[in-house]
């Protein structure tokens, strides 16, 4: 009788057994299915948390860092978002800036808080507006930290770039009834240049005001965000970026980032400051998941190989003498090897199918128990992927070699007729 038909009718006639490898087969491919999920979950999450969250590097430097400079080293591939910021002096028609309520140093007593709004200093021909020049006002600390808001609109973004709009502080828009959409005519300090900028975007900062006297261009409403090309166009001179915030993916990035800043800028001719606070809040406790997930699925593959062997064992024990038989009717013994090899693999194909329905079905809240905590983390983020199946299935048909054919190699050092003498 040929060796395949053997193999299905023994799983007919061992029914029970059968049913029993199978449950064990289904547990073994369920959780190493599970694995696999929760690995590919963790790297998708972890990747989006790297470009989400990153690792901020600041760059400054005295002297000679101009946007292009800045731009070229955002242009580095582990760079996902980059903020050069540069600060210039301006006036604006028909624009009342705020002025400081204390009377100026050496003024007499009459220029109290009504003369200082008639003092030179607060005129907008002296430039009392501090307007910084931007190109993604997400990444400037005050705002990605939350202590300053948008209260109104929206912020400076790279997609601004060409465009001349600006960003207001609430105070000097309350005076001038600024909102959204309402139109500046920003002047540079010479005069020789009038730029129409429109409002895009009101900001709180909290800052309060000092309680000396203070030049306009220094206190915080006075305080405007345009584009890098708005501020140029304003600027009586060549820009200087005062510092630079570049987001990068992981810790390993920044050091390459300040590698590739000692080529562009110069070794120790700038400063450099690393924030991956947030990264280690939230990336390291998912790269412990995906690292966790990765050890699970190794651990029960060896545990699985180890627990199915030994079932193989007992059952070539147990079919003594029907190998006995077999093989003085002239079986060959690679075939016995290979019939319970087949019946394995039956056992191991419907039980991945099984498992693949299991992870369908639990995939979803295992991710939400395992990877909800994390705020960067979603428990979509674990779905069911052809690719994790076929892992699966490859791993279970290696559990079978491995725990048919080792176990086997017993078979081949088998003698028929000390079988059956055995048996009688």
């Amino acid at each position: 009788m040929n060796f395949v038909k053997r193999a299905g009718l023994s799983l007919v006639v061992r029914a029970s057994r059968t049913v029993a490898l199978l449950a064990i087969f289904a547990v073994i491919c369920t959780l190493l299915l599970g694995g696999f999920l929760l690995r590919s979950a963790a790297a998708r999450q972890e990747a989006a948390a790297q470009s989400d969250i990153g690792v901020d590097v600041t760059i400054g430097k005295p002297a000679g860092f101009t946007p292009e400079l800045a731009d070229r080293l955002g242009a580095a591939n582990v760079v996902h978002r980059y903020n050069p910021e540069v600060a210039i002096q301006a006036g604006a028609r028909d624009l009342t800036p705020l002025v400081s309520p204390m009377p100026k140093p050496g003024a007499g007593a009459s220029t109290g808080a009504g003369a200082g709004n008639q003092s030179p200093d607060s005129s907008p021909d002296l430039g009392p507006l501090e307007v910084n020049g931007v190109r993604d006002s997400g990444l400037l600390l005050p705002f990605s930290y939350g202590s300053t808001k948008v209260l109104q609109g929206r912020g400076i973004l790279p997609e601004d770039a060409g465009h001349d709009v600006a960003m207001v502080e609430d105070r000097l828009a309350a005076k001038n009834r600024l909102t959204v959409g309402s139109v500046v005519q920003a002047r540079s300090t010479d005069g020789k240049h009038t730029v129409p900028v429109t409002v895009v975007g009101v900001f709180q900062d909290p800052t309060p005001d000092p309680p000396m006297w203070t030049p306009p261009h220094e206190l915080p409403g006075n305080a405007v965000y345009v584009p890098l090309a708005t501020a140029r166009a304003l600027s009586t001179g060549p820009l200087a970026v005062t510092e630079a915030v570049y987001r990068v993916g992981s810790p390993d990035q920044a050091d390459q980032l300040t590698a590739a800043a000692d080529r562009l800028l110069g070794a120790g001719t700038f400063s450099v400051a690393v924030n991956d606070k947030a990264y280690r809040d939230q990336v390291r406790p998912i790269q412990r998941v995906g690292a966790f997930a990765a050890l699970i699925v190794w651990v029960i593959a060896g545990a699985g190989a180890l627990v199915l062997g030994l079932i193989v064992v007992l059952q070539i024990r147990e079919r003594r003498t029907e190998l006995g038989v077999l093989l003085s009717m002239g079986e060959k013994k690679w075939k016995l090897i290979g019939q319970h090899v087949l019946e394995m693999t039956a056992v191991a194909l419907p039980a991945v199918a099984l498992a693949t329905v299991i992870g369908a079905l639990a995939g979803p809240s295992a991710g939400h128990a395992l990877l909800g905590p994390h705020p960067a983390v979603s428990a979509s983020a674990i779905r069911l992927e052809p690719a994790a199946v076929a892992e699966v299935a490859a791993i279970g048909l290696g559990i079978c070699l491995v725990s048919t054919v080792l176990p086997g190699i017993g078979i081949l050092r088998l003698h028929p007729r000390s079988i059956l003498t055995d048996t009688e």
